[in-house]
This record gives structure tokens, sequence and C-alpha cells, in this order.
């Protein structure tokens, strides 16, 4: 099986290497459009800001690749924000796979801290992504933006406002936790992203 992580320019991108390494995949990171086409796997990673990110995806054709993907596609953390609507993080219109918007958080409280950084639960889990033991257990998170709930929501994390944790829709699937960074929970859902067919 071959899994392709999509290169861009993003950071945080071989965190993801590692962790599929550590369930035995080795993927290929590539910008190579035939190769991102061919693979049984695409993941799409990241840790940026939206409207540079963006800008990079249309510049190198990116944007029209990802919304075309066939196979199972996962996004993870600017991924999944990159894939909704739209994002307030520098106003920018994104691939819009999921029918839903990405807001900043907003406190009124000077306790609460923004980017929510560390862990948190998941629950209202849907999809093979996700196994019945995994509710309400805790994943890791670090992220200034969320992606409001929709009909497309597979999972939810409630800080200062409940939010979409993890989407679906057709062939795609994204999170804003890092399943990479997640332990031995993040590790079954990578292998549960795997098994999909």
């Amino acid at each position: 099986m071959e899994v392709t992580i999509i290169k861009y320019n993003a950071g945080n991108i071989y965190s993801v290497v590692h962790a599929l390494r550590r369930i035995g995949i080795e993927p290929l990171v590539t910008d190579d459009k035939e190769r991102i086409l061919a693979a049984d796997k695409v993941i799409f990673p990241g840790v940026g800001e939206a409207s540079s990110t963006m800008a990079y995806l249309r510049e190198h054709k990116l944007d029209q690749l990802i919304t075309d993907l066939k196979q199972p596609t996962l996004g993870i953390c600017i991924g999944l924000q990159l894939m909704c609507q739209n994002s307030e993080e520098g106003n920018a219109k994104c691939l819009g796979i999921f029918d839903t918007e990405v807001k900043r958080f907003i406190s009124n409280n000077p306790t609460d801290k923004v980017p929510q950084m560390g862990w948190n639960t998941i629950s209202n889990l849907k999809t093979s992504l996700f196994s019945p033991e995994m509710e309400n257990q805790y994943v890791y998170y670090v992220h200034s933006f969320y992606a409001e709930l929709c009909a497309q929501t597979i999972a939810v994390t409630d800080y200062l406002q409940p939010y979409s944790a993890a989407l679906h829709r057709d062939n795609f699937y994204a999170t804003q936790f890092h399943p990479e960074k997640s332990g031995d929970l993040g590790e079954r859902i990578l292998q549960n992203f795997i098994a999909i067919r």
C-alpha cells in the first residue's frame, strides 16, 4: 500500500512520517501530482497560516489536485481548516470540501488561553475513523482557530465552545487534533484511516 503525504509549505509533516513508521507504514512525502493521484491513501497534514498556505496551494495547483482526489484522504490540523469553506485567518477562501467555516477562538475570560494547547477529549464519534472505546478519550491540540459544528462533524471537542474535532465527507476525513502526537490513541486513529476502503 502506498501512503502519500502532500509536501507543501507547512510545518510538522515529519512528525506524521514518524507516527506512520511506528504503525509499520513507510510513507512517501511528495508534491508530485502523479504520485499523489496514484496513492492508495493521501494525508494532508501541517501547521501553518491559512491565507499564505492557500496562496501556495493555488500557485502550485495543489488546490484542485486535493479536491479531485478519489482515494481516502486525511487532513490534519491546518489540513482540516483548509478543507473548509473559508477561514478567518487571513480571510482565506479555502478548498470548500466541508460545509463549515473556520473561526478564531474568542475569549472574554483572561484565564482562558488561546491557542488551545494540550490534551482535550473527543466525543459524539462517528464513522470508522473512530472506534467505540475512543469516546471521551484525550487527544492533543495546538490551534487558535476552529471549524464550526456542521452536518459533516464526526467528533466534537469543547474549548470555549463546542467545535468540530473531526469532519468527514465522501472520501475526505480530517482531524483538528494531531493524531501523530496523541500517543497510542492517535496511532489507532491512523491505523483506522489506513484500513478505510
